[in-house]
């Protein structure tokens, strides 16, 4: 695919190396050419110094060849502008990524549709219902739903006591072959490898497992996980994250913000109408311990600074908090914060990748979502009649082996895919693959 990008910030500039990976042609437009030059030394694309709102620019990078725009500034009507302008200059699909939730209304996004614009992409919502559902799923890492819920993806940390440790795969499913989930992944000291039957589990692994509804209370007993009710959650950060999570859980839960800039505070305080906003510093533990984090059964961090996000949620789960969520911005913190024990890192700039990134797939994904310890991407794709994945049992069509086929959803059943597994047209099939499968993948689908 021609694919062009506005905006060379930190969304802009990691879904430009990650799509550059996948083989598209990539164009960048940015007005900073200090950043465009950083960008296309570390990734092969060329860029366009400028703004993706000037028209001369916009034909400069040759947008009447585009098959996907996508503009992720951090100026809001620029993003809807230059969009807007691609569209009518030739770019056959265009997304903007906004920062207002009224746009996302119903009655809205048709004057959007109407404008040209093809998806509105609003991260911070994104983010704060990746949130929301990992709450729900309180003894993962992370948690997706596929095809309605009849498969998942859970993502589960391995401590000293679960019973699996020192187990190869073959020694787990002894006994019991009908097991509802399958473990399709391990993420270990940085390297994630697609598991064959010899290979052990070990401590502070991470295990990605596809469960159907079923599998998901025997998955927990293997790892020696079980999920805790939430019902006292404090947030750090009143952001546009932190608020959009009180706004949809204040009714629910009881829930408890710390903002230290104080106007903010009293805006936040005058908004909710349950959720308690605190005027004070996070990073100060004896205010922590005063507003009684002790108590709490989750503690997420998402101010805008990776490093008080990790700390505090370190200091949460010394004081003994169940579950800690810190968004973590800054890639290199990544590994570092799940290591020190963090429950759960969130990424902004992947979840809101995973979005736009379904859109540059030449078969027909219906979910995409890129992960936080990993690599690798999880992909639910549609089955064409007639493809490659039609014509055998899965042990005999030659699939990748650096991806693996984990479930399979035919009409209202699910199944846990394994080597015996026939997959029919219009199936929906849960794909886990490492970077370099995501091509190969793909054309067993088409």
């Amino acid at each position: 695919m021609n694919i062009i990008i506005a905006g060379a910030g930190e969304v802009g500039t990691h879904l430009a190396k990650m799509l550059s990976m996948e083989y598209h042609d990539i164009i960048v437009i940015d007005s900073d050419i200090e950043k465009l030059a950083q960008l296309s030394s570390s990734a092969d694309l060329l860029v366009v110094e400028g703004s993706a709102t000037s028209i001369s620019v916009l034909i400069e990078a040759n947008i009447k060849k585009a098959d996907l725009f996508v503009a992720v500034t951090n100026s809001e009507n620029a993003n809807i502008l230059s969009a807007t302008l691609a569209k009518r200059l030739g770019a056959k699909k265009v997304i903007a990524r906004i920062d207002n939730n009224d746009y996302l209304l119903p009655n809205n996004k048709e004057i959007f549709l109407n404008m040209g614009v093809d998806s509105l992409i609003y991260p911070e919502k994104l983010t704060a219902r990746e949130v929301i559902n990992l709450l729900g799923h309180t003894s993962t890492t992370e948690f997706v739903d596929f095809s309605g819920g009849k498969l998942s993806l859970a993502v589960l940390r391995l401590e000293e006591d679960a019973p699996v440790i020192d187990k190869t795969l073959i020694q787990t499913i002894k006994g019991n072959k009908n097991l509802e989930f399958r473990a399709v992944a391990i993420a270990r000291d940085g390297e994630t490898i697609i598991p064959q039957g010899s290979d052990q589990f070990k401590v502070n692994d991470l295990v990605y497992v596809i469960t159907n509804q079923s599998g998901v209370k025997e998955m927990l007993e293997y790892s020696g996980k079980k999920n805790i009710e939430v019902h006292n959650l404090m947030i750090l950060g009143g952001g546009r994250i932190g608020a959009r999570i009180a706004l949809e859980l204040e009714k629910d839960v009881n829930v408890k913000i710390i903002e230290i800039d104080k106007s903010e505070s009293i805006r936040l305080a005058n908004f909710f109408k349950n959720a308690l906003v605190i005027n004070g510093d996070g990073r100060d533990t004896e205010l922590l311990m005063q507003e009684g984090v002790q108590y709490m059964d989750a503690f997420i961090a998402v101010t805008g600074n990776s490093e008080t996000n990790i700390l505090t949620c370190l200091a949460a789960k010394r004081m003994g908090v169940k579950k800690t969520i810190a968004e973590v911005e800054n890639f290199d913190y990544i590994q570092l914060a799940e290591s020190m024990g963090i429950d759960t890192v969130i990424n902004k700039k992947l979840i809101t990748a995973s979005r736009i990134f379904r859109y540059t797939m030449s078969t027909e994904v219906s979910a995409i979502k890129c992960l936080t310890g990993s690599d690798a991407e999880v992909l639910e794709f549609i089955v064409k009649p007639n493809s490659l994945v039609t014509k055998g049992k899965i042990k005999d069509i030659s699939f990748p082996k650096d991806a693996i086929i984990g479930g399979v959803v035919r009409g209202e059943s699910s199944q846990i895919a394994t080597g015996m597994t026939e997959i029919k047209a219009f199936d929906r099939v849960v794909v886990f693959a490492l970077p370099s499968a995501i091509n190969k993948v793909g054309k067993f689908f088409n």
